[in-house]
């Protein structure tokens, strides 16, 4: 995927930075209280200034999602540990009739949004018109990029076309933050100024505990009792 004009880097243990003119937009995460599924809520459009934008990866600014320099007296480890492999290298596949899901558990940042209609690695195998929609659906709402979706026929990824935009994500439900969704193949860069992969949808840490930084794996979830990482069903679960 061709990398857009807007880039996040991670500074060396200090916010993220934003350059270029993506949208910043507060989002939730919420469920829908008529068909109880989970979905996205987009409020207000955060107003930035100058050329480049600083956004808290520590979790304890007080001018959230922007970063006012509490890293500094927390002492904030922001080393970056992901590492710099494809996606598909570490993913998993689910093949189906149609379809066939790419799952890389690496990149699980809590989204919930793989059970919205039924398990998404059930639907994919079950290889009806009714399924295959809703396993798409679910696989284009991951706000992690840890699913990914082919179509067997062409053997191309299925990806709706975006403009780069940045969400800060707030888990209605979990009553607690959730990460930075890069949307739209935004470069992310790590804070020894190395490019990763350019993805079309990627979760960055803004808690500072995930354990593969600058990618959020749902630590934000840990506090609320509630993380439990989605089951691909059927598949060994990953170790990362």
């Amino acid at each position: 995927m061709s990398k857009s004009k807007t880039r996040i880097k991670a500074s060396f243990n200090g916010p993220y930075i934003v350059e270029g003119r993506a949208p910043i937009q507060e989002t939730s995460i919420e469920k829908d209280p008529i068909t109880q599924n989970w979905t996205y809520k987009q409020n207000h459009l955060l107003k930035t200034e100058g050329k480049t934008t600083k956004l808290c990866r520590c979790g304890h600014s007080s001018t959230m999602p922007f970063c006012d320099e509490s890293h500094i007296c927390q002492h904030f480890d922001g080393t970056c540990t992901a590492p710099h492999k494809p996606f598909a290298q570490d993913a998993q596949a689910v093949e189906g009739p149609n379809f066939t899901l790419l799952d890389n558990e690496m990149y699980c940042a809590f989204g919930r949004f793989c059970d919205a209609f039924g398990r998404v690695w059930n639907l994919v195998r079950q290889g009806k018109k009714e399924t295959d929609q809703l396993a798409i659906k679910e696989t284009l709402s991951c706000p992690g990029g840890r699913l990914m979706i082919i179509d067997n026929q062409t053997g191309e990824i299925i990806e709706e076309p975006a403009q780069p935009q940045i969400k800060i994500l707030q888990d209605a439900a979990l009553n607690c933050m959730g990460p930075i969704y890069a949307k739209g193949g935004i470069e992310i860069i790590d804070d020894q100024e190395k490019p990763y992969e350019i993805r079309a949808r990627q979760a960055l840490c803004r808690c500072g505990k995930s354990h593969n930084k600058p990618f959020c794996d749902g630590s934000h979830a840990l506090d609320t009792g509630e993380k439990e990482t989605p089951n691909n069903s059927g598949l060994p679960k990953s170790s990362t």
